[in-house]
């Protein structure tokens, strides 16, 4: 497996290393001992969730004040722009996003810790998207910052209108969200 940085040094990005012939391909889409080794992070996973969305569909930028949750995502079909935002106020990165192509030809995962927002866009007719978390869901704590709020600036992938649930419909800004200490 390879590590690949991004420009928020705790949010990295996977790469497993994929073995294929003309019969298909083998990969090992988690280790616990590799993926310490290889991150430092001793993580321990408690969930593991399933999501299929469709083309143009943004889920996010979801995330909990309470029982935050670090969550390793893939895309095992489809494509989609993965997005995470630092609300970590002591952190040097804080209110700073960074973001990833995951698809199920890359084999890519991103490892999101806890204090971050999470989102993605499907970029596909069809996304398949399962990510491991490392707390249960808590909807009491779930909080919810919008898309496209000035002061992130997510650079979306273009020609993309995005589809939106209710609740993300409502998402705060940034500015009036709870972050992390």
């Amino acid at each position: 497996m390879k590590v690949i940085q991004t420009a928020i040094p705790d949010l990295l990005i996977l790469e497993p290393k994929v073995f294929g012939d003309q019969r298909g391909f083998f990969l090992e889409s988690y280790n616990q001992q590799t993926f310490h080794d290889l991150t430092c992070v001793a993580a321990t996973f408690v969930q593991d969730n399933h999501s299929r969305s469709g083309k143009n569909v943004l889920r996010g930028l979801h995330y909990q004040i309470k029982q935050p949750q670090g969550k390793l995502v893939r895309v095992i079909a489809g494509c989609v722009f993965d997005v995470a935002v630092d609300l970590r106020k002591s952190s040097a990165t804080f209110g700073y996003w960074a973001g990833a192509e995951l698809s199920g030809e890359n084999h890519r995962q991103l490892w999101v810790p806890p204090g971050f927002a999470h989102g993605f866009l499907v970029l596909s007719e069809q996304a398949d998207f399962l990510y491991k978390t490392t707390d249960y869901y808590a909807p009491e704590y779930e909080r919810c910052i919008r898309w496209d709020d000035p002061d992130i600036a997510i650079d979306w992938p273009e020609n993309h209108i995005p589809l939106l649930s209710a609740k993300d419909e409502q998402g705060q800004s940034f500015r009036d969200a709870e972050v992390f200490a």
